[in-house]
């Protein structure tokens, strides 16, 4: 079972794995193994066998390689929006396939996007002149020292603005897109109708 100290049962022996892979069982002999002085089994002076579970109170995203949730889990961020519902949806995938991590890392990108239009309908917008840190290169002989310094960041230095300013520039232009096609349509004149000045 897991989380606790009981180890579980191999489906195959020793013997079996060693005749059957190569160079299998190499590290074996505690001799051989620097980490094996950490695994002998010390009082810890733990009075459980299993720890005592945290309840979970409406849906906890869980890998689908464990059986069930980590006996304490966190609950400061629970799940919100369209990013929840992509987050949610890359934990139905194992996490050794590519579209669980895809998945979580759009979700992140579209969290941020959802503060980001929040905090301005709230009033609240964000400061990301500031926040980023742009203001500094110029403070401070900032950007001075980037020169004659053979500094590794120079060779990404180009791209970093468009990188900084893209999502600004989809948004605007999404926004501008959406104006177009709300904006008010001129409807045909009726006949008989005099034209209007």
């Amino acid at each position: 079972m897991a989380y606790t100290a009981d180890k579980p049962t191999p489906a195959f022996s020793s013997e079996e794995l060693r005749q059957r892979i190569p160079g299998w069982g190499a590290d074996l002999d505690p001799a051989n193994r620097p980490s094996y002085p950490k695994e002998i089994a010390a009082d810890t002076g733990a009075r459980w066998d299993f720890p005592v579970r945290q309840q979970p109170h409406g849906f906890r995203e869980r890998s689908t390689e464990h059986k069930f949730l980590t006996p304490v889990f966190g609950t400061a961020q629970p799940l919100k929006g369209i990013a929840g519902q992509i987050r949610k949806h890359a934990y139905t995938y194992s996490e050794g396939r590519l579209a669980h991590w895809l998945l979580l890392i759009a979700g992140d990108r579209v969290d941020v996007m959802e503060s980001r239009i929040g905090a301005l309908f709230n009033g609240r917008p964000d400061n990301v002149i500031n926040e980023t840190g742009v203001l500094s290169e110029f403070k401070r002989r900032g950007y001075r020292t980037r020169f004659g310094q053979h500094r590794v960041d120079l060779k990404h230095q180009s791209i970093d603005l468009l990188m900084w300013a893209a999502p600004y520039l989809a948004l605007a232009g999404a926004a501008y897109m959406l104006s177009k096609t709300a904006g008010p349509r001129h409807r045909p004149l009726r006949p008989g109708l005099p034209a209007r000045g």
